[in-house]
């Protein structure tokens, strides 16, 4: 390995670790914190299903707006003025919660939180293959997932424990969740004055401005449609729009079923025991059987593995129809039936990824990628909205029945999809 190889690694550990850990932040604050939250500030889980579902939109659409990133201003201003902007509207959520309108205002800067941060991880990623060269980027892929996954359990396990531990000593929910939203905006706030002098400066990070919007536009709308005329595109998007279809409904509802009193079909755990189950043991398990995923598909491949994939995203959802029946007060048993859920959701998201990146293969492959998380989370976005009012509708035990039962697309999908049995596998030497 040559020394400046080594130099710029050195370099790169600076910033690389905390722009991911910076990027995952908002996406969870977004995605799960703002759920608890409005949860324990006594909004429906109708409302709260549907408005939060809603925050999906801008990661929907992200492959629409992603090229005047490239356009206007260099990525390295794209990501301090949105970790800027993240960070004054996570201080702006805190504001509003103490007061009377708090929900309409609140979504009002979760939407600019959710916008903010879909066009942060559009230029960070765009950043990171400027800013490290081809032998680097392979070496830190692991390092950014793991500050990402690190992200997650700051994000849906310290905040909502730190929120828990603040409503127990001041008594206060919603001035509770408030100095939460604070202590998110201050460490967004130094992520901003931190990369404002640590991020690099390379020399290919520039606007490409020059290029007409008619040029851009042109090829805009060649690449996009390049996507649809894939072999088999029907099957590909159905595949991601329907594979986590039951995982889209149960996500938005497993927080307020842990938090809701038994006397509701709820288990009635603390916001600091939710925090802890979803937030340490939760990710730890996720993480593990990704881990797994990753592993068993780099050595058999895709196609080997999909059904059991198929089969571990989908079943272990069981546990919470159990958890609903028995209403257990041991919180061991609740961790256990979560760490087996999230373990089972983390091997079988594997198949998902190594689908979407199969279904990206060609010569526009970033762009058609980008594309397909797009119909992922317009695929989450769209069941969300759905469930929590289906929840209240038929309770949570006949809720968790009815997700065993919306796992039959995820199957049925799966069955569809014809991949190449070599793709997955780990080329050896």
């Amino acid at each position: 390995m040559s020394h400046d190889t080594l130099t710029e690694r050195r370099r790169a550990w600076r910033w690389i670790p905390s722009l991911y850990f910076a990027e995952g932040i908002p996406y969870v604050i977004v995605m799960t914190l703002s759920v608890i939250m409005y949860k324990r500030l006594g909004i429906s889980n109708t409302d709260i299903a549907l408005y939060t579902s809603w925050l999906y939109l801008p990661w929907v659409i992200k492959p629409l707006w992603s090229p005047f990133v490239d356009i206007l201003k260099t990525k390295r201003f794209w990501i301090v003025t949105m970790q800027l902007v993240i960070g004054a509207a996570m201080a702006s959520v805190a504001l509003t919660l103490p007061g009377p309108d708090f929900f309409q205002w609140s979504l009002v800067f979760f939407w600019l939180i959710a916008f903010s941060s879909a066009t942060h991880d559009i230029a960070a990623d765009g950043f990171y293959m400027l800013a490290v060269d081809d032998s680097n980027q392979a070496w830190f892929v692991g390092i950014r997932s793991t500050f990402y996954r690190f992200a997650m359990i700051a994000g849906q396990g310290l905040l909502v424990m730190v929120a828990g531990q603040l409503e127990t000593s001041t008594g206060d929910i919603p001035m509770a969740w408030a100095m939460t939203m604070g202590i998110a905006a201050a460490l967004f706030l130094l992520f901003m004055v931190y990369h404002r002098f640590v991020l690099p400066r390379p020399a290919t990070d520039v606007p490409t401005a020059e290029a007409s919007a008619s040029n851009l536009f042109s090829e805009f709308l060649k690449t996009f449609s390049t996507f649809f005329q894939k072999k088999g595109v029907t099957t590909i998007i159905l595949f991601i729009l329907f594979y986590r279809f039951s995982e889209a409904q149960l996500v938005k509802m497993a927080s307020p079923f842990l938090l809701d009193e038994a006397a509701v079909g709820g288990l009635g755990l603390s916001t600091t025991e939710v925090g802890f189950v979803y937030g340490t043991v939760g990710i730890i398990s996720l993480t593990l059987g990704g881990l797994l995923g990753g592993f068993l598909a780099a050595k058999q491949g895709l196609k080997f593995w999909l059904w059991p994939m198929v089969a571990a995203i989908n079943l272990p959802n069981v546990v919470y129809l159990l958890l609903s029946t028995f209403l257990p007060e041991s919180s061991l048993i609740v961790n256990i039936a979560v760490a087996v859920e999230q373990f089972g959701y983390g091997f079988g998201f594997t198949a998902f990824m190594l689908f979407m990146i199969y279904a990206a293969e060609g010569p526009h492959k970033t762009a058609h990628f980008a594309i397909c998380t797009g119909f992922m989370a317009l695929g989450m976005m769209i069941p969300g909205m759905i469930s929590g009012w289906l929840q209240e509708m038929l309770g949570y035990q006949n809720f968790f029945i009815w997700i065993l039962l919306a796992t039959i697309p995820g199957f049925l999908v799966a069955s569809l999809v014809d991949i190449d049995p070599e793709f997955g596998k780990a080329k050896t030497e």
